[in-house]
């Protein structure tokens, strides 16, 4: 299972190694928005970050899925039984960016449903936010100034099943 920041990389690197690894792939941010029957940012928008983030962890807490690869929104790490519920599922693997490299992929945030509180900076997001990636990860992918090539090698080796 992938976590991260906003345009880390989870749902390109996670189709790409359930390609690789010959599994199925989810993304809990999709199950998401199709729960909610709009998009992630028009939920927010109508509803509140609050009732956004209660949908996602009631979402994810509901996920059910063998043999395939997760890649989380980059808020489900706000939920504690979300996160315990994946981690008995699978390994957990923390896509770390850092800030400069989000701000490059992610351009402006507005429209991209990101979680985030009003007035806060994708810095702020990310102080908030890392020691929860870090807390949650079973293996921590450096990605920053790397391609993604060279990430889904990285991430292939942190998932090669390990031989006692």
């Amino acid at each position: 299972m992938l976590i991260g920041m906003p345009a880390s990389g989870k749902s390109t690197l996670g189709v790409q190694l359930a390609k690789w690894l010959s599994m199925g792939f989810m993304d809990t941010d999709l199950l998401v928005q199709a729960r909610a029957g709009i998009s992630m940012q028009a939920f927010q928008d109508a509803n509140g970050m609050d009732a956004y983030q209660t949908l996602e962890c009631e979402t994810v807490k509901s996920v059910i899925c063998e043999n395939c690869v997760i890649a989380t929104g980059g808020s489900a790490v706000y939920c504690n039984e979300a996160m315990g519920h994946l981690k008995s599922m699978a390994r957990i693997i923390f896509l770390d960016v850092s800030p400069d490299e989000i701000k490059r992929r992610i351009g402006d945030y507005s429209e991209r449903g990101v979680v985030i509180q009003p007035g806060m900076t994708l810095d702020d997001l990310y102080k908030e936010r890392r020691p929860l990636y870090l807390k949650h990860a079973d293996q921590i992918i450096q990605c920053s100034e790397k391609t993604s090539d060279e990430i889904l090698s990285d991430v292939r080796k942190a998932t090669k099943p390990q031989v006692p």
